[in-house]
């Protein structure tokens, strides 16, 4: 599994990386197979979002690092350097551009957006 990371440079534009999940096979239930599942890590806060179709933003840094996990509808997401990504149902964002410029947002499906925002507090 993989998921994308949005990140600002040393100079402070943003830019998109794949990050590849390791698993490793776990013990997690009495009497149950293993299960394959990744190290944890601590998260500090989350909520729910609803976006409505149409929505769009200015250029922004991320007020935290958050897993933006979409659960309906579909994003694009551009990047300062220019590079522009969707994200719809399923897909996973760590959002970690918290200076600079950041980036832009907008819903793009003709349907109203739910995502989950998980506040990460250490390093994925």
């Amino acid at each position: 599994m993989r998921y994308t990371r949005l990140f600002s440079d040393e100079l402070g534009e943003s830019h998109f990386d794949e990050v590849e999940i390791e698993f490793a096979s776990t013990d997690y239930v009495a009497g149950a197979a293993p299960l394959q599942l990744s190290s944890p890590h601590a998260a500090a806060d989350y909520r729910f979002m609803d976006a409505p179709a149409g929505w769009t933003s200015d250029w922004h840094p991320s007020s935290a690092r958050n897993l933006f996990v979409v659960f309906s509808g579909e994003w694009e997401v551009t990047a300062s350097h220019g590079e522009a990504r969707r994200f719809k149902t399923g897909d996973v964002l760590l959002v970690e551009d918290t200076t600079d410029k950041g980036h832009t947002s907008r819903v793009v499906s003709e349907e109203d957006s739910v995502a989950l925002m998980i506040e990460v507090s250490t390093e994925i």
